[in-house]
């Protein structure tokens, strides 16, 4: 099959604010052919942690969010209570979409400044 995932898009009421938030965040770069329609964002060539993963496209619609994403990212970090502060830091805030009635949950839902959910896993267990 000659089919290949390219990218992701996510829709953005500003995409270039958003796009600056998930390139900090993933420790990506914005792309160079940038407008005030589309932003990307791609990971440093040559970065085995990012080898094989799509560019990130934030595509302006002004239509706001309503509802909970379909898609979301899991994100795996080294040091999850580390991380999420970080990113809180950075603009995006733990929410609760139901995940703390869950007794075995390990992972941290958050939102981006849009209010996009992610989740921050547990670090990797040995």
């Amino acid at each position: 099959m000659a089919l290949r995932l390219q990218c992701i898009t996510i829709d953005a009421q500003d995409p270039l604010a958003l796009a600056q938030f998930w390139a900090e965040a993933l420790g990506w770069k914005i792309g160079e052919d940038v407008n005030e329609i589309e932003v990307w964002i791609e990971r440093e060539l040559g970065d085995p942690k990012n080898t094989g993963f799509p560019d990130i496209l934030f595509l302006k619609n002004s239509t706001p969010k309503s509802g909970k994403n379909r898609l979301h990212l899991d994100l795996r970090p080294d040091d999850q209570a580390a991380e999420v502060a970080r990113l809180e830091k950075l603009g995006a805030k733990q929410i609760d979409i139901g995940q703390s009635a869950e007794p075995t949950c390990t992972w941290v839902v958050m939102a981006d400044p849009e209010g996009n959910e992610f989740c921050v896993l547990r670090e990797r267990q040995s």
